[in-house]
């Protein structure tokens, strides 16, 4: 009984955050006219300016680009029978962003992280910014992004461009395996860059999100990749001891955030298919991050692995819906009474410590004293993604949940 009553608040919960998001979003004014615009400060609540320089308006952050074509076409096949209204508004906006972004790849070859005025990458240097370097073999997170934001918006809509976003996509993968995509994209995108860049599981955690879109898409055999990374992320990053994900394999540091995602990235692409020993692996994949980085408000960005101190005063926003997802997902497998009891803290501490009504969106990052101006990413606010996917993907596992409940 008492799972139920959770269920059915968490829920509304859920449902009440991403509406009221998306509703703020679209209502905004797009950036160059065509851009979806979250440029908020979390703390004051105001509209960055064009004095704020790469804060401001003035700059297209490419990630949150591509990260909210995704949010938007998702949302739009949510909210189909509730709220159709909204889903054709959202499939409007996602249609002119789709245009925006597909010329820019089209143009480029490639995304990228931020885009200044006229539209030319740029990155940050110092106080100010000068041109980014544009080499046609190297993706970042920004390719990664955007290509899969562009399938699925391609694939909700039927555009004739789908096969060549595919390729796109596919083209980010073998980056990673063939040692061309570079993690760090304020730095000049190059050779040196990649000489003295770590092998962090990162990449390959990013990428493996959008197997699961894949799959519901119909494009099964463009996820294959996704085993190869699962296998690789716990064969050389994970350490049987802690049974937390090491960012570099060898190295003591962890982010835990990204061992949360990629476990709910895991569990959403293998779904039914998974075995019984992955979902034990990334349960105690979840539990060991979360437990060794959560202390209230919210999760540390870092842990050391040979101390368990947590080693960042940061508590990003994002760790919390991730581990809500990653948590709905393992729990619909195994009823764990240890991991239910995990998502209701991650839940609580979100609603708590983090999440604002008017207007809705989270602060970006606390510490143990408060909430703070640290922008880790991008100064945009979250489009949908890391809080909407996340908390949507817990809905639906409730609804799988309670249609069982009801035919038993």
């Amino acid at each position: 009984m008492r799972e139920n009553s959770f269920f059915s608040k968490a829920r509304a919960d859920y449902g009440r955050i991403n509406a009221a998001t998306l509703e703020w979003m679209l209502a905004r004014p797009r950036l160059h006219g065509r851009y979806l615009n979250t440029k908020l400060n979390p703390l004051t609540l105001a509209d960055y300016r064009a004095e704020d320089g790469l804060r401001g308006p003035d700059f297209v952050y490419g990630w949150i680009q591509g990260r909210g074509l995704e949010a938007l076409v998702t949302h739009a096949q949510w909210f189909e029978t509730d709220n159709p209204a909204l889903t054709s508004r959202l499939d409007q906006a996602a249609r002119e962003l789709y245009n925006a972004l597909n010329e820019l790849v089209s143009r480029d070859g490639h995304a990228y992280f931020c885009y200044e005025k006229a539209m030319s990458p740029v990155r940050r240097l110092g106080e100010g910014w000068e041109a980014q370097e544009t080499p046609s073999n190297i993706f970042t997170y920004s390719d990664a992004f955007v290509a899969k934001g562009l399938v699925a918006a391609a694939s909700r809509f039927g555009l004739p461009g789908l096969t060549g976003h595919l390729a796109y996509f596919d083209k980010v993968v073998a980056s990673i395996e063939d040692g061309h995509f570079q993690i760090n994209e304020h730095e000049k995108l190059g050779d040196v860059s990649l000489a003295e860049q770590q092998d962090d599981f990162g990449p390959r955690m990013i990428l493996l999100g959008g197997a699961g879109m894949l799959k519901r898409a119909g494009h099964s055999s463009h996820a294959a990749y996704a085993n190869r990374f699962i296998s690789h992320v716990i064969d050389r990053h994970f350490d049987p001891a802690t049974g937390l994900l090491r960012n570099v394999s060898g190295e003591d540091v962890c982010n835990v955030g990204h061992g949360i995602e990629f476990a709910g990235f895991a569990l959403d692409y293998l779904g039914s298919d998974a075995s019984d020993e992955m979902v034990e692996m990334l349960s105690r994949i979840l539990i060991a991050s979360f437990e060794s980085g959560y202390t209230a408000p919210g999760v540390a960005l870092t842990v050391s692995l040979s101390s368990g101190e947590q080693t960042s005063p940061y508590r990003p926003w994002w760790t919390l819906p991730e581990t809500i997802r990653t948590a709905a997902l393992i729990f619909e497998r195994t009823r764990s009474e240890r991991v239910m009891s995990l998502w209701q803290t991650a839940h609580r501490a979100f609603f708590e410590w983090y999440w604002r009504d008017n207007p809705s969106v989270a602060y970006q990052c606390r510490t143990l004293d408060g909430p703070v101006d640290y922008v880790p990413a991008t100064p945009d606010l979250d489009p949908g993604y890391h809080t909407g996917l996340s908390v949507l993907a817990a809905m639906q596992a409730i609804d799988r949940m309670s249609a069982i409940k009801e035919r038993d």
